[in-house]
């Protein structure tokens, strides 16, 4: 692993030097965007529309816009003046609970190590935090960025996971048409539904799931490089349930007594819009005989250049 920081954490008069390394990676496929006349990577470069010629490194300096078109500059030794003494340190702030900690908090996660002269004591705050159930939670600053974390055991290893500040977090009051929290259920259908879930609950295993896109887009890669033909296979019918209860029912007993499987309960049908003025009766018999056939036929199968342009909607993501 590649070391991304050293510092020390210190809580109390303890200092443990530490070393920080990256837990977590992107496995996502990314696309390279090509020129189509000769297949050759396109260079994106910095340019500036008023001098009409690409920009070097050298002459970029930063700058916040107060208003469309109106800058204040900010300089290196403008952000070297405020950033704070302890950039070098994890400091522990406080002692808490992990389960006082919505996860909506947790933003990227690092291990950490102790350094050469570190180890008795990385030892102790490890068994002192596993003893205890407490998690601490920290500022540390990386980049010249100040950041909120908390310190937490992964297995044997220390981790500091850095977390939003309040204010970074939304307000609910802004996510439009959530229902009331006193909407009217019928007894039995919620009943009906912690027993779905009672039946679905199993210990987690984060090795069973898997990104199924991911693998099949490696598969159609490896495919392509091979130069074999990409079969398609058929679109497996859809079960519209359109009652909940009897959603509920039909969860129930393909769960019961089986591993778990997701389960998806179709929204209430919204009310067809009333067919334009312009509509003939002639024109509805039509429509209507050709929707009875299309039913009597069964759905229809994907193509192969189907399958390859919903592929090609895919937005490509440069290296």
């Amino acid at each position: 692993m590649h070391t991304v920081w050293k510092g020390s954490i210190s809580f109390g008069l303890v200092n443990i030097p530490v070393r920080m390394f990256t837990a977590t990676e992107e496995r996502d496929i990314r696309f390279r965007q090509l020129h189509k006349e000769c297949n050759t990577p396109i260079k994106y470069t910095k340019m500036c529309p008023h001098c009409q010629r690409e920009v070097d490194t050298s002459e970029i300096v930063r700058g916040f816009e107060y208003e469309k078109g109106h800058f204040v500059m900010i300089d290196d030794e403008d952000l070297e003046a405020i950033t704070p003494e302890t950039r070098r340190a994890i400091e522990i702030i406080d002692f808490v609970d992990l389960s006082e900690i919505d996860p909506v908090y947790f933003h990227k996660s690092y291990f950490l190590s102790p350094q050469d002269t570190g180890e008795k004591a990385y030892a102790l705050l490890r068994s002192a935090m596993e003893q205890t159930g407490k998690i601490g939670v920290a500022q540390v600053t990386m980049r010249n960025r100040q950041s909120l974390a908390v310190i937490r055991l992964y297995e044997h290893c220390i981790m500091l996971e850095t977390i939003f500040y309040p204010d970074e977090v939304r307000p609910v009051s802004q996510v439009p048409a959530l229902p009331e929290a006193t909407v009217p259920l019928a007894e039995n259908e919620l009943k009906m539904a912690t027993e779905l879930i009672s039946n679905m609950t199993i210990p987690f295993d984060p090795a069973k799931y898997t990104d199924e896109y991911r693998s099949d887009l490696q598969k159609l890669i490896e495919k392509k490089l091979e130069g074999q033909e990409i079969a398609t296979a058929p679109t497996v019918a859809r079960t519209n349930v359109i009652d909940l209860m009897q959603a509920l029912k039909e969860s129930l007993e393909s769960t019961a007594g089986q591993a778990a499987v997701p389960i998806k309960i179709d929204p209430e049908p919204t009310p067809s819009k009333p067919a334009r003025k312009r509509t003939t009766a002639a024109s509805l018999s039509e429509k209507e005989q050709a929707s009875k056939k299309e039913t009597a036929a069964g759905p229809k199968k994907k193509t192969t250049t189907s399958t390859t342009k919903t592929l090609r909607k895919k937005k490509a993501t440069p290296v």
